[in-house]
């Protein structure tokens, strides 16, 4: 499969749908448009159109060399949409760090851009359930000759890392002792390639998943991606999970998107009892990992006690809704 291929069923073969929902509060900007008022769900059947927001960051969901918007997010998106009666998907892409602004700004109804769901976001949005697990891992000059693996050997080597603005890995290096002055805030996956090959920083934190898109875009890079891992916290792995955002008052859109998600999910076979797939492009299902001890590391590191709530109550309601397995299936 070409990289810039996706299809409805590779997509959510290889999405972790692991049935969570997270719920915030607003934060709103001034002098935007607007996308649509009172119930978001409703508009988007009537008029059979609805806007995303997109980051540009690959394979999440961007826009590739014909102008398409695509990726991950955007095509299960539009697979999730179309079984609502909802034809069309627009795109409006802005910087990362704006993504939830500007939904709650109401530019458009829902972040298709695989962001991470951490617990200062729950306060922010709700979250659909997640469809994505991601090991971090570092960009580094080839052979990586300071040897440097996690964030632990960032602090302890005293080396520059760059992260993405808004991004969760800021805050991973901080917790592992990372000082502020070692750390370059970028505002794109391209800036940070070129900040580790320049020599302006040793290495970037990301999503493996994002920094092997990164390298296979630029095969002519002097750069390696180091194995995923997952990042500690108070002497815990952080495990990462990612979702589509919408406002906090449009519970319909959010629940109607989830249920969805779900039996699209369950007629693809994908197991939520044995794997929370990962997103690897051309990597097999394997990849994954057991998906009930995932979900409860997920929910147990989030903070708000209504995030955690929702997630149980939806991965039970979910398996419910499975098909029996057949005598003899694992």
């Amino acid at each position: 499969m070409e990289h810039d291929e996706w299809s409805r069923r590779q997509l959510f073969r290889r999405s972790a749908l692991m049935g969570a929902a997270v719920l915030g509060g607003p934060v709103l900007l001034s002098a935007c448009t607007s996308t649509s008022s009172g119930d978001a769900l409703q508009a988007a059947k009537d008029a059979k159109k609805i806007k995303i927001g997109i980051a540009n960051e690959s394979p999440y969901g961007y826009t590739d060399q014909s102008g398409k918007v695509t990726g991950e997010a955007p095509e299960v998106a539009r697979a999730v949409f179309k079984n609502l009666g909802i034809d069309n998907v627009e795109a409006s892409a802005v910087a990362f760090d704006q993504l939830i602004p500007a939904l709650n700004a109401k530019q458009y109804d829902v972040v298709a851009a695989g962001m991470n769901i951490t617990a200062k976001r729950c306060g922010q949005a709700a979250f659909s359930i997640p469809d994505y697990s991601a090991l971090t891992a570092l960009l580094v000059p080839k052979g990586n000759p300071q040897q440097v693996l996690k964030f632990e050997d960032i602090a302890a080597k005293k080396v520059k890392v760059a992260v993405l603005s808004a991004a969760v890995e800021k805050g991973y290096a901080t917790d592992a002792g990372v000082p502020e002055s070692q750390i370059e805030t970028l505002d794109s996956q391209d800036n940070m390639l070129r900040a580790v090959t320049d020599g302006r920083v040793y290495c970037a934190a990301l999503t493996d998943i994002s920094l092997k898109d990164v390298l296979k875009k630029n095969p002519g890079a002097a750069a390696e991606v180091t194995q995923g891992f997952d990042p500690v916290k108070d002497g815990k792995p952080v495990i990462s999970a990612g979702g589509f955002v919408f406002r906090t008052a449009d519970k319909p859109l959010l629940d109607a998107f989830n249920a969805e998600a779900q039996e699209a999910a369950r007629q693809r076979g994908v197991d939520e009892d044995r794997h929370a797939l990962r997103l690897h492009a051309g990597e097999p299902a394997e990849a994954g990992r057991d998906h009930r001890e995932a979900l409860r590391r997920v929910t147990g590191r989030l903070s708000c006690r209504t995030c955690r709530t929702s997630s149980r109550r939806s991965s039970t309601a979910w398996s419910r809704r499975r098909k029996p397995r057949s005598a003899g299936s694992p």
